[in-house]
């Protein structure tokens, strides 16, 4: 063999060892790299016209199975979208606490029912009076403070999508300089492992923050789309939008993740086309999880409310207050409201003898008053006015009825009739306007109006209604805008339902007989939902919306829970708290003893006001119907715990499959050092055999020289 020749294979030798050693040290470098692949040596043997010529360096590989990369990858998407629900639902149930936790909003419910009964034991006993106002106050302010809570954990998760929109733009614009330089790399014949090990640290950043999709290039380069195959990297990069909203109120329209397709210039939606990662997690919960869960606490804490009122209504303080000043009802001195029944307003002296009393009976077309008719609630207040004469005065001022009794010594009382209670929108006369509630709010508690299809809808001309219709999957399928229309309630529902213009292909708006508006779907369209995006519709004299004062927007019945409160005035002075009972019939005189400073019925009215069946609307994905109020409790309770549970385990069997993806790829990609060592000691020994080789030629050539 030539001299020239065994140089030749020395050096080829002396190149190969050196570069596997330089890749075997590499390897050990980044053992603890994450998404970093092991590379190997590939070498074979040279010839040249049939003559071994040393070692040829085919190159560096990377070891990796694409289909175990996307597995991880998929795996990787699903468990940070678990992740994302389970770490805001675990923090939601601690602070909502169990029904069995004195602490808890449950609990404190269960108190306030204990003073209750307390004072209904010993009505004149002020402590328990005092305890008992003081506790209700605690429950309310705890579903407020749980409600606001539930805001802010939609505004961070809002806060959470903008900054993963944007981390996402930073992964892509890198992938996208990758891909040029493995291209550059891939045409030279260079290695091109490193610029590889990079994309798939990158590709598993961005598979935690939506679920992607990957397509290696020969010549280096990664294209990723989605999931369903929206290209977001090719030949050319999409630029992700979205601006966060900055707050997590209810009802709000949040925007879409939006990109421009270079190709046609148009904008296009990916919100819906995100179906897994963190982000999609963060949008399940912003857009499901709470807004469900701020639904049920919402018709908890106004049945809360409702239930109260009800009880304290058909009751009486001993003395009876000398005024009663009812809730805001949304509604206008010319509504004329239907019902039925009967109920007793009184004028009572301070020792509780009788000085007046007016019958009130509800009919098909307003009220009667002692026996004259009284249409609209304007009609009402001049009836009872002509009705108390000189012993007290009706008004009715922005949308709240009182009566006063003139004589600062007596007092305003009122009882639903034992035979035909009365019922507006379901509720007794006294209730229905709030006059002796014990707990009151600045926004409609509930959406049973007392209105019919025919009242009318009082709506300033120009005003517009806003509603987006989901699809199935969630994906916005319209944007559909109806303005104020007529000028009856139905007008505005025909405008509503138009199949054209409104909501008609969709379903149907439509008003039961106790005044509440709801949307049916249509036959197809079940799994549809309707929202509310926004409503500049005001009824004149009331400053509130449409789709307010019916409970047709999230916000108007998500925000419920932040509304109320114990009357002031009841906890200034708990001798307010209607513990007593008025005793009055068609053939009481005045003079007759009808309150009675021992009563105690309104007090065991008010004990026992979570135990009385009552109806619930359906609130998010709970359902309605006839339930106490501590049964419905329980019930929240049940679907706070329910749906923190399914989310912790849907966290635990996402990271089941994750560790198993992991360890599956980890077995084919990961360095294992004993492996590597032993490949450095190989080619530690192969570099000094060529050195070796290289020294016995000099040798040789020295020789030969001297020889010579």
């Amino acid at each position: 063999m030539a001299l020239n020749s065994v140089i030749g294979n020395a050096l080829s030798g002396l190149q190969a060892s050196q570069l596997g050693l330089r890749t075997a040290s590499n390897n050990v470098a980044n053992v603890n790299t994450p998404g970093y692949a092991r590379t190997e040596l590939a070498i074979t043997s040279r010839n040249v016209a049939g003559q071994g010529m040393g070692v040829q360096v085919r190159g560096v590989e990377r070891i990796t199975d694409e289909y175990l990369l996307a597995a991880s990858v998929r795996a990787q998407s699903d468990y940070s979208a678990a992740m994302a629900r389970n770490g805001a639902l675990d923090r939601l149930q601690a602070q909502f606490g169990g029904t069995d936790d004195e602490a808890s909003l449950f609990g404190r419910l269960n108190a306030a029912f204990s003073s209750l009964s307390a004072a209904a034991a010993d009505s004149a006993e002020t402590v328990s009076r005092l305890s008992a106002a003081s506790e209700l106050q605690s429950f309310f302010d705890e579903t407020e403070r749980l409600s606001v809570e539930m805001r802010t954990l939609r505004n961070e998760a809002d806060t959470r999508i903008g900054a993963g929109v944007g981390r996402i733009n930073e992964i892509l614009e890198e992938m996208q300089d990758l891909n040029t330089q493995a291209q550059s790399l891939s045409a030279s014949a260079s290695d091109t492992s490193g610029a590889a090990n990079r994309q798939v640290e990158l590709l598993d950043e961005l598979s935690s923050l939506i679920d992607v999709r990957t397509q290696r290039q020969p010549d280096g380069r990664v294209f990723v789309s989605t999931a369903d195959g929206v290209a977001l990297l090719d030949n050319s990069r999409l630029e992700l939008e979205y601006t966060p909203a900055g707050t997590g109120a209810y009802g709000l329209d949040f925007g879409e993740i939006t990109a421009v397709v270079s190709a046609s210039g148009a904008r296009v939606s990916l919100t819906h086309n995100i179906t897994s990662g963190e982000i999609r997690g963060l949008i399940d919960l912003r857009d499901q999880d709470l807004p469900q869960l701020a639904a049920a606490l919402g018709e908890f804490t106004a049945g809360a409310a409702d239930a109260l009122n009800a009880a304290h209504n058909d009751a009486t303080a001993y003395p009876p207050p000398n005024t009663l000043t009812g809730r805001d009802t949304s509604l206008v001195g010319g509504d004329v409201l239907q019902g039925s029944g009967a109920a007793t307003l009184a004028i009572v002296n301070t020792d509780g003898t009788l000085v007046q009393q007016v019958a009130i009976t509800v009919t098909g077309a307003g009220f009667t008053v002692d026996g004259n008719a009284a249409n609209s609630i304007t009609d009402l207040v001049n009836e009872l006015n002509t009705a108390m004469g000189a012993n007290g005065t009706a008004s009715f001022t922005n949308g709240r009825l009182s009566i006063d009794a003139t004589n600062a010594n007596h007092g305003v009382a009122t009882v639903q009739d034992e035979t035909t209670p009365s019922s507006i929108g379901g509720r007794g006369f006294a209730h229905f306007f709030g006059l002796n509630d014990i707990v009151d709010s600045d926004r409609p508690g509930f959406f049973e109006t007392g209105l019919t299809a025919t009242s009318a809808h009082g709506l300033a001309a120009g005003g517009v209604m806003s509603f987006k219709v989901l699809g199935p999957s969630g994906a916005r399928t319209a944007d559909i805008d109806v303005t104020v229309a007529g000028a009856t309630i139905q007008d505005q529902l025909n405008a509503l339902n138009a199949a054209g213009t409104g909501l008609g292909a969709y379903g149907s708006f439509g008003m039961d007989a106790n005044g509440e508006i709801s949307f049916t779907p249509g036959a197809g369209y079940e799994q549809y939902e309707v929202v509310v995006t926004g409503d500049t519709s005001i009824r004149t004299g009331t400053g509130k919306s449409f789709t307010t004062i019916f409970g047709l927007s999230e916000n108007a019945r998500m925000s419920r829970s932040e509304g109320f409160e114990v009357r002031p005035s009841i906890r200034s002075d708990s001798m307010l708290l209607a513990m007593a009972k008025l005793d009055v019939t068609g053939a009481s005189a005045p003079g007759d003893l009808v309150v009675s400073s021992g009563d105690n019925r309104g007090g065991q009215a008010l004990a026992a006001a979570g135990q009385v069946k009552r109806t619930f609307d359906d609130a998010g994905d709970m359902r309605g119907g006839q339930s106490t109020l501590v049964e419905y409790g329980a019930r929240v309770a049940g679907k706070v715990g329910s749906v923190a549970a399914a989310a912790q385990r849907q966290e635990t069997a996402a990271a089941s499959v994750k560790e198993a993806a992991d360890i599956k790829r980890s077995d084919v990609e990961g360095v294992s050092l004993d492996e590597e060592l032993a490949r450095m000691i190989q080619f530690q020994q192969s570099y000094n055999a060529a050195a070796r080789l290289l020294q016995a030629a000099r040798e040789m050539s020295d020789t030969l020289l001297r020889i010579v």
